[in-house]
């Protein structure tokens, strides 16, 4: 029952990351997706301009982590790992 509940939840963060996603290759970036913790915190890399982009945290909080959270109320937060 819980890979089925965490696989409903990465499937819908991965969508929110794919609509997020046109914006980012636009400016030359990109983010993947790499785990949901145990305390519900998303944790995504970001790649290419993003991972110098000074926008990249607003980009996390009031774009993926606001989108995952309207669908996920209890998704605690969005995080960026360091290579």
């Amino acid at each position: 029952m819980l890979f089925i509940v965490m696989d409903k939840m990465k499937n819908i963060v991965l969508k929110a990351i794919d609509d997020l996603r046109p914006y980012l290759k636009n400016d030359g970036g990109d983010m993947e997706f790499v785990e949901i913790t145990n305390d519900k915190k998303v944790i995504v890399r970001l790649l290419g301009a993003c991972k110098t982009c000074t926008a990249s945290k607003m980009t996390i909080k009031a774009g993926l982590e606001e989108s995952i959270k309207t669908q996920l109320p209890e998704i605690t937060g969005v995080e960026s790992v360091k290579e």
